[in-house]
C-alpha cells in the first residue's frame, strides 16, 4: 500500500482554500448586512448596496453548499 504524496497535498491545499474562501465570502455579506444596518441607524439614506452585497455572497456560499452536495449525493448524477 502506497499513499500519494502529491495527490494528498492538492487535495489538502484545495480544501484549505476553498474553506477560506467560503468563509471570506460569508463575512463579506454580513459586513453588507451590517453597513445596511448603519446607514438606516445614522442618516437614513439608501441601505439597497449593502442589501445587494449581502444577497450576492449569501447566493454565492449557498451555491458552494449545493454543489458540494451534488458531488456527494450519487442519486444527483
Amino acid at each position: 500500500m502506497s499513499v500519494d504524496w502529491n495527490a494528498l497535498g492538492e487535495v489538502f491545499a484545495v480544501s484549505v482554500g476553498a474553506t477560506v474562501g467560503v468563509v471570506v465570502v460569508f463575512a463579506l455579506g454580513v459586513l453588507g448586512l451590517a453597513r445596511t444596518e448603519t446607514v438606516r441607524e445614522q442618516d437614513g439614506g439608501s441601505h439597497v448596496l449593502g442589501v445587494a452585497q449581502a444577497g450576492l455572497c449569501f447566493l454565492a456560499c449557498a451555491a458552494v453548499v449545493a454543489y458540494g452536495i451534488y458531488l456527494i449525493v450519487p442519486q444527483f448524477h
